[in-house]
């Protein structure tokens, strides 16, 4: 975490734009085998680093998946496909948000997570990755 702190102050990460900071949700399920959600407590400590408002409501995770470090660059397409689903869409609305992952591979997840909110009305989605890594 404070590697990521450190990073936002020597380049100067300007949230300004981000109306809303959403984490990518795990499912209930996985929550529950876990513990916690990474990019969720990602997601925290960055909207009160930027002053921002944390939304952990808006998208979920609808459907259990397998995961996706198994998976292929394909399967993990399919795999979190419709996985996603948005809860009151209308506060999303023309809003610019950042989504936060704690690790880039495929951008598979990101990028079905990004669609829900773009079909939910927000103008922008930003994506911010603590790392990223090659898919094998």
């Amino acid at each position: 975490m404070k590697k990521m702190l450190s990073f936002f102050n020597s380049y100067r990460v300007n949230l300004d734009p981000a109306d809303l900071i959403i984490p990518i949700p795990l499912h209930p399920a996985r929550f529950r085998e876990r513990g916690f959600n990474q990019a969720q407590i990602l997601a925290c400590l960055i909207a009160q680093k930027f002053n921002k408002p944390l939304a952990t409501k808006h998208l979920l995770r609808k459907r259990h998946t397998r995961h996706q470090a198994v998976l292929t660059k394909k399967e993990r397409w399919t795999n979190i496909e419709g996985a996603f689903t948005i809860k009151h869409s209308s506060s999303l609305k023309g809003k610019h948000i950042l989504l936060v992952d704690d690790l880039l591979t495929t951008g598979a997840t990101a990028s079905e997570a990004a669609k829900m909110l773009k079909s939910a009305g927000a103008a922008k989605v930003g994506l911010l990755a603590l790392a990223v890594a090659p898919a094998e």
